[in-house]
């Protein structure tokens, strides 16, 4: 009963300081509300649309007209402008005017219909790689599509039927099933990791200032006194408010990212709500030792914004750790949201039971023993230290 005493009344204590510092309602619960919005409003179509391209068309006959219409009807390509030459198209895409043209050389259309193989050429600027991509995935599949189409006039005019001219076209049928993201929702992929990971990081500096700003405000004895001079009972009490308030910070972005938008959670909410709260606790574990390995708070905070944005290139979401240098997939175990990361996808995304992602649970338990590795050092560090402006 007198460790629960004194636990809520520290807990009291941390919750007058969090309404009186404005600070503390921007870390935790502005930042991440904007966060929340402003990364899922930025991809709210999955995908960018209608991106700016230009066409240089020096054949300009029927064909290659109907060409250029259907790449213009292509959902990521908008032809924004025609060019004289390939001069023009490469003076506008090296100014950012356009992020791909379209290149259809004279004589295009007669080569094409005399099966001499005509040549046309795309050119994308990968300066921009998502933009780049996308419209070399559209002008390529365009190119294909035309040459079908020609193929399959050339057989008309041979006598051929349409069943006969798509069979000697396309052999082979591709029926394609994509799991579990059919959409291919480019934010699927980012959100359920970005917003995860913006509050992990700012979980981080939040824990680590609160402990140091005790020090920085000299009232770390008065803390320590409160709590009998228990290192645990105070971290306990002091970091109880914040964890309720980070916990309904992730509660909040699970049911907006699979309630409201209804993002794939094949695994159903409660699993990722264990998800979150695991990712809580442990992001406020390795902010304790962060702070206590440094005992100083710039080089505590400089450290976990190191952490935390090296955390979104290492987790997996943009390039498989799979395919790293194998240090780096030896390291990316040593950052939590790799393993939010990995129980996201295995429960959310694949829908599998949650002992299948008991490795990275484990793992993120693992982050919370973290604290007891440093507590003698801190205990000395808020008993003994004298903070000098």
């Amino acid at each position: 009963m007198r460790t629960t005493h004194i636990i809520f009344q520290i807990a009291k204590r941390e919750v007058f300081r969090i309404a009186t510092r404005p600070l503390y309602l921007f870390c935790m619960v502005i930042a991440p509300l904007f966060c929340y919005i402003f990364f899922t409003t930025l991809m709210w179509n999955g995908l960018p649309t209608d991106m700016p391209a230009g066409v240089v068309d020096l054949d300009n006959t029927a064909t290659t007209r109907n060409i250029i219409r259907n790449l213009d009807a292509f959902q990521q390509a908008k032809i924004v402008a025609h060019y004289a030459g390939f001069a023009d198209a490469r003076k506008a895409m090296q100014e950012g005017k356009i992020y791909a043209f379209y290149f259809i050389p004279e004589g295009t259309t007669a080569k094409a219909l005399a099966s001499r193989q005509p040549k046309v050429s795309f050119y994308t600027n990968y300066s921009y790689l998502v933009a780049g991509s996308l419209l070399y995935k559209d002008q390529r599949t365009m190119s294909e599509l035309a040459s079908g189409a020609i193929g399959r006039a050339t057989l008309r005019a041979k006598g051929a039927t349409d069943d006969q001219a798509v069979a000697f076209l396309q052999p082979i049928v591709i029926d394609s099933h994509i799991l579990n993201n059919p959409w291919l929702n480019y934010s699927v992929y980012l959100s359920n990791t970005i917003i995860p990971g913006i509050l992990m990081l700012l979980i981080f500096m939040t824990t680590i200032y609160t402990i140091g700003s005790e020090i920085k405000g000299n009232t770390q004895k008065e803390w320590m006194q409160m709590a009998d001079n228990s290192v645990t009972l105070a971290l306990s009490g002091k970091l109880l408010p914040q964890t309720l308030i980070f916990f309904i910070m992730a509660t909040f972005y699970n049911v907006y990212l699979y309630g409201f938008l209804h993002y794939p959670c094949n695994s159903g909410i409660l699993p990722m709500l264990l998800a979150g709260l695991l990712l809580v606790l442990a992001s406020q574990a390795f902010g304790i030792f962060l702070f206590g390995l440094f005992t100083t708070m710039r080089l505590a905070l400089s450290t976990a914004s190191l952490w935390g944005v090296i955390s979104f290139s290492i987790s997996g979401m943009s390039f498989p750790v799979m395919a790293m240098n194998p240090v780096l997939q030896g390291l990316a175990c040593l950052f939590p949201l790799r393993h939010y990361f990995l129980i996201y996808v295995n429960l959310a995304l694949n829908g599998y039971p949650l002992i299948y992602a008991w490795h990275s649970v484990v793992a993120l338990m693992l982050f919370m023993l973290l604290p007891f590795f440093i507590l003698k050092r801190l205990r000395t560090v808020l008993l003994h230290y004298v903070y000098i402006p």
